[in-house]
């Protein structure tokens, strides 16, 4: 568990890199917005969170795996990562921020990550 990063995840910075090709420039977990977005657009208002499948209880298979050892504490803790996501885009919302997810699923698709990114960050 100590080598588990919660910033700069290799996750992260394919989605940075992706950003940066694309010709945007952003900042990285502001603590000053809500949630502390992975990547901030703050003249935008936009933030992108870049979700672990397993961590935040994707959909996927690689999400949808539990862990035998421990599983209450497991599936509770993924329950309360999920409520803790779903009040920071409410939060967000509220202030008028746009937000996207981007899951470590999506990221075998560079391409398909590229478009999702630009349509989201296009006014």
């Amino acid at each position: 568990m100590a080598r588990v990063k919660s910033r700069d995840t290799q996750p992260e910075r394919i989605v940075r890199r992706v950003l940066t090709q694309l010709g945007y420039r952003y900042r990285l977990h502001r603590s000053d917005i809500p949630g502390k977005p992975d990547i901030a657009f703050i003249g935008r208002r936009k933030a992108i969170f870049v979700h672990g499948c397993f961590w935040h209880g994707h959909d996927c298979k690689r999400g949808a795996r539990a862990p035998k050892d421990n599983a209450a504490y497991w599936s509770a803790k993924i329950a309360r990562n999920r409520e803790r996501d779903r009040d920071t885009l409410t939060a967000l919302t509220a202030l008028g921020w746009r937000s996207l997810i981007v899951w470590e699923c999506e990221l075998r698709a560079v391409d398909r990550l590229a478009g999702r990114l630009a349509d989201c960050l296009g006014d």
